[in-house]
């Protein structure tokens, strides 16, 4: 059982940044991809990047390449994410997942284990 706990959320203006950060519980820390989700009040919750166990690839929604960054760091069962030229459109609760699926097709529904959220507000 993988336990998440999201920190790092808040109000920014646009053109703001913000890091998020996902601490996780257990021992099998580097055998699951990471990522991070999204949902706005009135829309569907959406995959905005995720990071193999390794760390040695990534992928990221189109809306958000360029600005975000998602890392890890193994020894503190942590993973970042790192977000840049914040728009009003980022505006959501962000969520920290993890799966041992890394297709971005599946990710976080085939054994996903979820966070509570946080949320960020961007103002314009």
């Amino acid at each position: 059982q993988v336990q998440l706990a999201e920190s790092g959320g808040g109000l920014v203006q646009a053109g703001g940044s913000l890091r998020l950060s996902c601490a996780a519980s257990g021992r099998t820390f580097s055998s699951y991809a990471m990522g991070w989700f999204r949902q706005a009040a009135g829309e569907e919750r959406e995959l905005v990047t995720l990071i193999t166990g390794s760390g040695d690839s990534t992928y990221y929604r189109d809306s958000v390449k360029g600005r975000f960054t998602i890392s890890r760091d193994n020894a503190k069962n942590t993973v970042y994410l790192q977000m840049n030229s914040l728009k009003p459109e980022d505006t959501a609760v962000y969520y920290c997942a993890a799966d041992l699926a890394s297709d971005p097709l599946v990710f976080g529904y085939a054994m996903g284990h979820w966070g509570k959220g946080t949320l960020v507000t961007v103002s314009s």
